[in-house]
């Protein structure tokens, strides 16, 4: 390992043990820890989860007792690392489905215990938590989802991936579908507030198009360009990659005309899908592995690149068999998810991942092995045959056996007609 990685790991581990001390603290203590962002104080409750340079914790404004879920994503590196984690945002707002978690807030911070900056999101809070934790509590009360409900967790999970799959930017215009917010403002919101202002944080719901606003009479999108103190370098200017879209190949795209821009997830996972408060409706999050699908590999350098990226962004258990060993000369495209998909439905039935089992947990056996043979089978259940057909056909080593996302919620459909 060079020398840099070694640093790396050692700063990754370093930043992670922080937050595990703040975290413990705000436990142990009588008084929480807290936290100053855009003016407003934050409670940190406790921790909702974590994983690489980030945690989320659960926040509460001190003013008006709101609560959040606060994503804290330390960048070492600087500018850089706040890059990266604003693509994040930038996922969140580029899709705008209701099955798609919003993103309500963000801000860019100094980190005041090193050199690098601190992004937080601020997401909203669900207090059902996510499938994962559906999935541990069914094994703990011995207990399965009905087969009704679990497909139309499903259903709701592929409609929110039909909406990145099927992305749409319009050229030489500003919208597209979903369309982005934009602004030609580089000022933020003020971020000096009186106490007494409950809605300055908005609620989950009912935002308009331009994005969410601190005051209802600044007409304003709330995300606009940020800059992190010191550096004067702009780190996140609306869609980049939109405005690139449009301005891209000298205009050989009509004006006005739409152009499909798929986006991969390249994450999902039970993990990752909220349940909203009304137990049925499943939310994705979690977009900081988000790609455009379509990457060509010329080159065995980008095949190593591409690996890594996989590596070290998608879980194991439901990373795809061509990321695993990416080759040469291949496009990687938005079937990655669906080999995902298949997975995360087989651990809704079954309470694990089909390449988490005995062999591969307990054994010593290889999980990369087991997906790139596509080595698994179905436990003794009571669910129905179309349930396994729908798992198989996402289950195909090769992407162009796969369905795409259209074909599985039509095949989602039949299954759920045939349970009625």
């Amino acid at each position: 390992m060079a020398f840099s990685q070694v640093v790396s790991v050692l700063d990754s581990l370093k930043d992670q043990a922080k937050d595990a001390i703040w975290a413990l603290s705000s436990c142990l203590c009588q008084q929480s820890a807290k936290v100053k962002i855009n003016g407003r104080t934050f409670n940190i409750i406790k921790v909702l989860g974590e994983g690489g340079f980030s945690f989320v914790y659960l926040a509460q404004d001190e003013t008006s007792g709101r609560q959040f879920a606060l994503k804290k994503i330390r960048c070492p590196t600087g500018s850089e690392g706040v890059k990266e984690a604003m693509r994040e945002v930038e996922a969140y707002r580029r899709f705008k489905h209701r099955n798609i978690i919003r993103i309500l807030d963000s801000a860019v911070v100094q980190d005041p215990e090193g050199e690098g900056k601190i992004v937080y999101l601020f997401l909203p809070l669900y207090q059902r938590g996510n499938l994962q934790d559906a999935i541990n509590l069914n094994v703990v009360n011995g207990k399965h989802f009905p087969e009704q409900d679990m497909i139309r967790l499903f259903k709701g999970t592929c409609e929110a991936v039909r909406a990145m799959h099927d992305y749409h930017t319009t050229t030489g215009s500003s919208s597209a579908q979903p369309q982005p917010s934009s602004s030609s403002s580089s000022s933020r919101v003020e971020e000096n507030h009186s106490d007494g202002e409950d809605e300055l944080f908005p609620h989950p719901e009912g935002d308009n198009e331009g994005g969410y606003s601190y005051d209802k009479s600044v007409n304003m999108p709330l995300m606009t360009k940020h800059r992190v103190e010191g550096d004067g370098d702009v780190i996140f200017d609306g869609d980049e990659e939109a405005s690139a879209i449009q301005t891209a190949q000298n205009g050989n795209v009509p004006q006005g005309k739409s152009e499909h821009v798929p986006y991969a997830h390249r994450d999902l996972k039970p993990g990752n899908i909220m349940i909203a408060d009304d137990g049925v409706t499943p939310i994705l999050m979690d977009f900081g592995s988000t790609v455009k699908a379509r990457i060509r590999v010329d080159s065995r350098s980008l095949a190593l690149l591409q690996q890594d990226i996989a590596a070290e962004q998608s879980t194991m258990a439901y990373r795809a068999p061509e990321l695993f060993d990416v080759k040469t000369g291949v496009t990687l495209d938005e079937k990655v998810d669906i080999w995902s998909l298949g997975c995360t439905l087989f651990a809704l039935a079954y309470s694990h991942s089909p390449f988490e089992n005995i062999q591969t947990t307990e054994q010593g056996g290889s999980i990369a092995m087991a997906v790139l043979n596509a080595q698994y089978k179905h436990p003794n259940s009571a669910y129905s045959q179309g349930l396994k057909d729908l798992v198989d056909c996402m289950l195909k080593i090769n992407p162009k056996d796969r369905p795409n996302i259209h074909q599985v919620i039509t095949m989602t459909d039949r299954v759920l007609q045939s349970l009625l």
